[in-house]
């Protein structure tokens, strides 16, 4: 039964701290409301991975001395690059005994609890699952094993992720499925206007 499986969702977060985060956005709508607007992302990500069908893990850039990601499981992220950092968090999931990971970023106002648990769904009959971002990067990627070259050679914060993800997945004959394209909220033109 599906219900037996180890499920792991490893949500991908940045302490909120005022010119820490959201630069892109700080750089045309100033920093406190890019601060503001990242609060919005984390709390939203935060219900949304809160009532998926899975095991919780927020990796987090540095220790968060408040109680907001309460009732996860809280790391720390480890590694120079994002995808050295995303592979440490699978190596940390699957060595603990997780048959299906997957990793979101907290950036994404469209990802829905049902997306999550479709994702982990899918990961009963492919071996990879990937949501594109509009911005050629991925807002989801999950596993059944640790595909370690899906880590490598990304021009990682680039509009060419994505695509070179789905030719290494491909070139590596591995089954896998895609879910529905979602914004990321990079820039100021990617914020839902009711935010604004």
């Amino acid at each position: 039964m599906t219900d037996d499986i180890k499920k792991g969702l490893i949500i991908f977060a940045r302490k909120p701290v005022l010119g820490k985060v959201k630069t892109r956005l700080a750089a045309t709508m100033g920093a406190e409301k890019a601060l503001n607007i990242y609060k919005r992302l984390l709390a939203r990500t935060h219900t949304v991975a809160s009532a998926a069908h899975c095991e919780r893990f927020a990796f987090l850039t540095e220790k968060d001395e408040d109680d907001f990601w309460k009732g996860f499981s809280c790391e720390l992220q480890t590694g120079e690059s994002l995808g050295d950092r995303m592979h440490a968090a699978f190596s940390l999931l699957f060595s603990n005994g997780y048959e299906r990971c997957i990793v979101i970023g907290s950036d994404c106002p469209g990802l829905t609890t049902f997306i999550i648990d479709n994702a982990f769904e899918s990961l009963k009959l492919n071996d990879i699952v990937i949501g594109a971002a509009e911005d050629g990067g991925y807002y989801l990627l999950g596993m059944k094993k640790l595909h370690s070259s899906l880590f490598k050679n990304k021009d990682w914060s680039t509009k060419y992720v994505f695509a070179q993800t789905v030719k290494d997945i491909q070139e590596h004959g591995l089954p896998y499925k895609t879910m529905p394209v979602l914004t990321d909220v990079d820039e100021e033109k990617d914020v839902p206007p009711e935010w604004l």
